[in-house]
């Protein structure tokens, strides 16, 4: 299983990127994704996930602002940033693990449930 983030990078505050996932070698019809971040010196925290059927959550500190979404055609997950602000920065991280319920990805220590990771895209936003 692989996956690759790309779509992040520099933007000032009030922007907006879109960070897109693309995972191969999945083998579970069943499943949870969820992306994450992770800022210097800070645990890795659950940004917003979204599961198999196409249930949806997100972290507090994003509702409004992104959306998560999937092509599932391509295996593809986005993440839709918009009204970003500095303490966005950070690496985010798209994963995905057997169906898991979908709080989990926002839940503290949420990270731990998933086992496949990508390697990060970083965003950087400059107020």
């Amino acid at each position: 299983v692989q996956l690759a983030e790309s779509g992040g990078g520099s933007v000032e505050a009030g922007g907006t990127l879109r960070l897109s996932c693309e995972v191969s070698g999945w083998f579970d019809n069943s499943y949870t994704m969820g992306w994450f971040r992770q800022a210097p010196g800070k645990e890795r925290e659950g940004v917003a996930g979204i599961d198999s059927n196409g249930m949806t959550v997100y972290a507090d500190s994003v509702k409004g602002r992104f959306t998560i979404s999937k092509d599932n055609t391509k295996m593809t997950l986005y993440l839709q940033m918009n009204s970003l602000n500095s303490e966005d920065t950070a690496m985010y991280y798209c994963a995905i693990e057997g169906f898991r319920p979908v709080s989990m990805v926002v839940a503290v220590n949420g990270a731990n449930a998933f086992g496949y990771w990508g390697q990060g895209t970083q965003v950087t936003v400059s107020s």
